[in-house]
């Protein structure tokens, strides 16, 4: 092993053990195990927090000695990026002998050729391994398939409300607070957070987007994601999209889908159960976080009411999983697949309107065994997320 990659695993040892790491993700850490024979794969929206909650892991779980963290965006390993420097880094961590070794593999898609070297990894005894990425296709392909089975993913989101209020613990009016700022852990600490996550927004596009697709433009991939953004709450297809910045129907779809695996924006498809409906219907989109929509999309007022809706669709995503629309001449906002059945969901910032009353008719006309809808606004959305 070369002297100076020695050194540098030295300093990674103390480097990050005296960090401060910020509020504890409870949600997340919470009934937390890491198993050998189960590779923990922690996906998310890039500066959501991924890192710190694995040094946060490796805390609650009380296990640094025999842990070993890596970020492999570290400038300092730029031109040593393949299975070498994984296989330095075995070497280094278990020079002495532990019951068991925990690796800790952050952005590891920047490795060459990580996965072939973590497929083979997987059949050794006392390793055990956490790995990052940003991007929902980290286990895309031959990987995936290989680790049917052998792998349990967490996503990590910027902040919940309830995050948001540890944060700011002693505060008051934490609503307004987040709606204005979001969750994203480090706007908070800024009494302005717009230009951060324009700065976000950018940084995703080129480094988790572009970098990851053979697109012929950057400009055309910025103008669909501000599209998506400025669309929020609304159908949008890809063939019109395609109309708008006159490219092809397949580009615009290849595009949008590698904007949606970043995480930079989540996609909200029909209801139904007939899976060519469901096809053929466009899908609706809600940004990843609420602030960045504001950092985007040019103001023509407050957006309370798509600010309330994004932040309803991330709370039921997280509690269910797929989050639905439903539309035939009104529109449900939202449907999920409950325990207990079909719930219809509506958002309005300022309550019930008639129209809302209207599409929970159609929908129950559809749907009759259906649960009784949920209403959201700004009265009881604190008692919701």
């Amino acid at each position: 092993m070369d002297k100076n990659v020695k050194e540098i695993f030295d300093d990674l040892c103390l480097d990050w053990i005296n960090d401060d790491l910020g509020i504890d993700r409870h949600d997340l850490l919470n009934n937390l195990s890491l198993n050998k024979n189960l590779i923990l794969v922690i996906q998310g929206v890039r500066r959501s927090g991924k890192s710190t909650f694995l040094k946060q892991i490796i805390r609650h779980l009380d296990i640094a000695p025999e842990s070993f963290y890596i970020n492999f965006e570290d400038p300092r390993f730029t031109d040593r990026l393949d299975h070498t420097l994984l296989d330095d880094i075995v070497s280094y961590h278990e020079k002495n002998k532990r019951k068991n070794y925990y690796y800790f593999f952050d952005e590891i898609q920047n490795v060459k050729n990580w996965e072939k070297w973590l497929h083979i990894q997987i059949e050794k005894k006392k390793r055990h391994f956490v790995i990052t990425g940003s991007n929902s296709s980290l286990l895309g392909g031959k990987l995936g398939t290989a680790l049917t089975g052998r792998h349990r993913t967490i996503e990590v989101f910027p902040f919940s409300f309830s995050e948001f209020k540890d944060f700011f613990r002693g505060e008051n009016e934490y609503f307004e607070k987040y709606l204005r700022m979001g969750g994203f852990p480090l706007a908070l600490s800024l009494s302005n957070p717009y230009s951060l996550l324009r700065d976000y927004f950018t940084d995703i596009i080129e480094r988790d987007v572009y970098s990851n697709i053979n697109a012929r433009s950057l400009r055309s991939l910025f103008q669909i994601a501000k599209a998506l953004y400025e669309s929020t709450g609304s159908e949008l297809s890809y063939r019109n999209l395609s109309k708008v910045f006159d490219i092809t129907v397949d580009t615009v779809k290849k595009y949008v889908e590698a904007i949606e695996s970043s995480y930079l924006c989540l996609s909200c498809p029909f209801f139904t159960y007939s899976e060519r409906k469901s096809v053929v219907r466009p899908r609706k989109y809600y940004p990843i976080d609420w602030a960045m929509f504001d950092s985007i999309v040019v103001k023509t007022g407050e957006n309370r009411g798509k600010k309330l809706e994004t932040m309803v669709f991330h709370a039921l995503r997280k509690k269910y999983g797929q989050v639905f629309y439903w539309r035939n001449k009104r529109e449900v906002d939202f449907v999920v697949d409950t325990d207990k059945g079909i719930l219809p969901v509506q958002v309005s910032w300022d309550g019930n309107k008639d129209r809302h009353i209207e599409a929970i008719e159609e929908f129950k006309k559809e749907y009759p065994k259906s649960l009784p809808p949920l209403f959201i606004d700004k009265k009881n959305i604190e008692t919701f997320i």
